[in-house]
């Protein structure tokens, strides 16, 4: 992912984008994400927005007037970049994006294991843990026609299938012709039918080679002997294998870091900061806000210089409202710290804290009030990159240091980190905000609502029967909520 920290414009940055397949992001001047899309070459497509206006379309050169930022994500192919698009469209659900506006997902392959005799079927949404699901898959009908030549190669039943316990405790999958056309048993116990579960689903993760090569051979042997429609066959289902067996990596929003070995690295910060012993663990505090609104903070944990991405934490400021970047630092860090003291959990090797000394001297007054001894604690101020002790001493390091490098990359994934939860918190402010202009729809029932419910998105598909349960509202009053959101 692009994160480069320094104030360009968003045509600058489109020259920075990196010749290959990826998404981008279109932000205003708030942040929020206008417009997301994919391109197979993200620098040639970022440069096709910054031409002159008359040479775009309506939409979009309406569009390029409010954008102010950039971002973008490489993946390794076109498919990824269909996939990581959709699941972003889904979660900012941008304003000028008009496709991926519904809830419609990439389908996914569910294997029903709670069940006696597990059936293989295809869905959207993943609505329960007793399943198994591979995928998402962005071709469906490359995932129909797998899976029915999976029935015949591994014999597994599919969705439509109603298999019968017999008397003598086996089950029967088929009372009908295909019974006769499988090649496999059609009447088998529970331990015999789990074996072909689990070989349909080693193929699934991926363990297809045999397959393929036995369709190539096939193709090619039928290819030979001029039997074309046998040779397209094998085609079609090989390029329904390959469309769907492709390895396709999971994302959030934020991409993983890379995975490097950071062992020099730490030794020169040992050395450099006078630390007792290597600092194996480092979690780092940043704030975020805007203008004092909605002030968030992050804590990310890194292990061996690695992102510990199950460590990190998000904290939203909760003593007071305002904008105070020190008691922000104070407050976070006393909850992070005495929870670990109470629950008898080690403290790092390392606290950093995004800011110069007064943010250091916040988070030193955290372990102070809770009567805590601190671990080896530093800022990282970003005038000339300054490492800050404590005691008001200051270090400046080589700029192509590897131990400074560290600090800066796990620096930047903690601001990161916090302006994203700040843009979630924002986001959904803004989608909550639209209660606040319906006539009639007090604060109180407003926030009654949003509690009942969680979110918008989901009082959005109540109905006004479910409404009404919420104590204050009226049946009149829900059958008015239900026409407002629809309108809105």
């Amino acid at each position: 992912m692009q994160t480069d920290r320094e104030e360009l414009s968003p045509k600058a940055k489109a020259r920075r984008a990196p010749r290959t397949p990826g998404v981008y992001l279109m932000k205003d001047a708030a942040g929020l994400v206008i417009y997301v899309g994919k391109a197979k070459d993200l620098r040639r497509r970022l440069d096709s927005y910054f031409v002159t206006p008359a040479r775009l379309a309506p939409k979009v050169a309406a569009m390029m007037e409010r954008v102010k930022d950039l971002e973008w994500h490489e993946v390794r192919s076109e498919t990824e970049a269909l996939l990581l698009e959709g699941k972003l469209i889904k979660h900012w659900r941008p304003k000028w994006n008009i496709l991926f506006r519904d809830d419609k997902q990439f389908p996914q392959i569910r294997v029903d294991l709670a069940d006696p005799i597990p059936r293989f079927r295809i869905v959207r949404a993943r609505t329960t843990e007793s399943c198994r699901y591979f995928g998402p898959f962005p071709h469906q009908q490359a995932v129909r026609r797998t899976l029915t030549e999976m029935r015949k190669k591994f014999g597994i039943v599919l969705a439509e299938a109603n298999p019968q316990p017999m008397a003598d405790g086996r089950w029967k999958l088929f009372d009908d012709a295909r019974a006769e056309i499988q090649k496999f048993p059609n009447e088998v116990t529970v331990s015999e039918y789990a074996e072909r579960v689990k070989l349909a689903c080693e193929f699934l993760e991926g363990r297809v080679h045999e397959w393929v090569e036995q369709i190539r051979d096939d193709m090619t042997k039928a290819s030979e002997e001029r039997d074309y429609e046998k040779a397209a066959q094998c085609r079609d289902l090989l390029d329904a294998l390959e469309r769907t067996t492709e390895k396709s990596r999971r994302f959030l929003r934020e991409n993983p870091l890379p995975r490097r070995d950071e062992s020099n690295a730490l030794d020169l910060l040992t050395s450099a900061l006078e630390l007792a012993q290597r600092p194996a663990i480092i979690e780092c505090f940043d704030i975020s806000h805007i203008s004092g609104t909605l002030a968030v903070a992050s804590m990310v944990r890194f292990i061996d210089g690695r992102p510990d991405k199950n460590g990190y934490r998000r904290f939203k400021i909760k003593s007071f409202e305002g904008n105070d970047d020190f008691r922000s630092m104070t407050e976070v860090v006393g909850r992070r710290y005495t929870r670990l003291h109470e629950e008898h959990k080690s403290f790092p090797n390392l606290v950093i804290i995004d800011g110069g000394i007064g943010q250091v001297g916040a988070a030193l007054d955290a372990f102070k009030e809770n009567d805590l001894a601190p671990p080896p604690l530093i800022g990282l101020a970003k005038r000339d990159e300054t490492i800050v002790f404590p005691d008001g001493r200051e270090l400046k390091l080589p700029r192509h240091d590897s131990g400074l490098t560290l600090l800066q990359r796990i620096r930047d994934e903690a601001h990161r980190f916090a302006n994203n939860f700040n843009a979630d918190l924002r986001s959904q402010k803004l989608r909550e905000s639209i209660l606040d202009e319906m006539p009639g729809l007090g604060p109180k029932r407003r926030d009654a609502l949003l509690e009942h419910f969680g979110s918008i998105q989901k009082l959005r598909k109540a109905t006004a029967e479910q409404l009404s349960e919420v104590a204050g509202v009226s049946e009149k009053l829900a059958s008015e909520i239900v026409a407002y959101l629809k309108s809105r």
